[in-house]
């Protein structure tokens, strides 16, 4: 059952500092959108899922993190299938695969406090100009990395439930009860914050 996004390890990627896997992350999104030519995303797929299994995962968490994502993405490669080239669509496919899961790697090799206190930290010029307060995007980003484990858990939950019943289980059944239980968790979240004073000055 995955219960965080961190993963508790000293590999290599682990001791990069938090900045420095944020900014990577960002040039290799823009690199990635920069280019069709599966000569340079394929290389990029494949290097992102060395660096994603070289974490200690074992294959089964491996997998359970991002294939939901995964799946997502073929399905959208299949409708595009009818309205784009193919080559265009296993450029789409091999660029988001890859974004995915050097995206899962930062997440499994980052903290929840130490992504939040950078967040904050690189968003304070805009605080500055009156844009945004940096603490309160820094919480935002801390608590949906916090509580996106708990909704797969829940998710898993309500299929186990239904399957119980003998009932099929269909992502419009369990999507509704999830998005309540959801919805419910956020409104307690806020008035715990509300009551802490977090975001008063």
């Amino acid at each position: 059952m995955l219960t965080s996004l961190y993963v508790e390890g000293a590999s290599w990627f682990h001791r990069v500092p938090v900045r420095a896997k944020l900014v990577a992350l960002a040039v290799l999104s823009i690199a990635l959108f920069a280019t069709d030519s599966p000569f340079l995303l394929l290389p990029a797929f494949l290097l992102s899922g060395w660096l994603y299994l070289s974490l200690g995962l074992s294959p089964r968490e491996a997998l359970s993190r991002v294939g939901f994502v995964f799946f997502t993405i073929l399905i959208l490669a299949a409708v595009n299938l009818f309205l784009v080239p193919v080559p265009q669509v296993a450029a789409l496919v091999l660029r988001l695969m890859a974004l995915v899961l050097f995206a899962a790697a930062v997440t499994a090799t980052t903290t929840i406090g130490a992504f939040m206190d950078e967040i904050t930290i690189l968003l304070k010029p805009l605080e500055r100009l009156g844009l945004l307060r940096a603490a309160d995007v820094g919480l935002a980003l801390g608590l949906v990395l916090r509580f996106v484990p708990d909704i797969f858990t829940r998710y898993q939950a309500l299929a186990e439930a239904h399957r119980a019943r003998g009932l099929p289980v269909r992502p419009l059944t369990v999507i509704g009860p999830l998005i309540i239980l959801t919805l419910k968790d956020a409104d307690t979240i806020a008035a715990a914050i509300d009551a802490r004073g977090f975001r008063r000055q």
